[in-house]
């Protein structure tokens, strides 16, 4: 069975930082490209970015991108999303997800993605 974690989130300022992470469980990352979702109260669940397992040509949602950063350590059998410049905005459940594509980034839908993990989550205020 597939199983991702996600950790790392919490209270942070405006103009903070956070980095999250996506350890897997019961398998390798390494043949999968993973992604990031937020979900924020009253709104639908929003991609973040994707990583394929070389960490080449990941990709962002506009609404991070420049301010956010996906990346991963196969070796630790991990993926990071380091979240610079946070703002109010950017509050919500954070989840990472399996490419239904192996290892291939598709576009940023939920659907497309498999074995969510639980969620951290992250909220930015004064």
């Amino acid at each position: 069975q597939l199983q991702l974690v996600e950790s790392g989130g919490g209270l942070v300022q405006p103009g903070g930082s956070l980095r999250l992470s996506c350890a897997a469980s019961g398998f390798t990352l390494d043949t999968y490209a993973i992604g990031w979702f937020r979900l924020a109260p009253g709104k639908e669940r929003e991609g973040v970015a994707c990583i394929t397992s070389s960490g080449s040509s990941p990709y962002y949602a506009d609404s991070v991108k420049g301010r956010f950063t996906i990346s991963r350590d196969n070796a630790k059998n991990t993926v990071y999303l380091e979240m610079n410049s946070l703002k109010p905005e950017d509050t919500a459940v954070y989840y990472c997800a399996i490419s239904r594509y192996g290892n291939v980034c598709p576009a940023l839908r939920a659907s497309l993605f498999g074995s969510w993990g639980q969620g951290t989550q992250v909220t930015v205020s004064s």
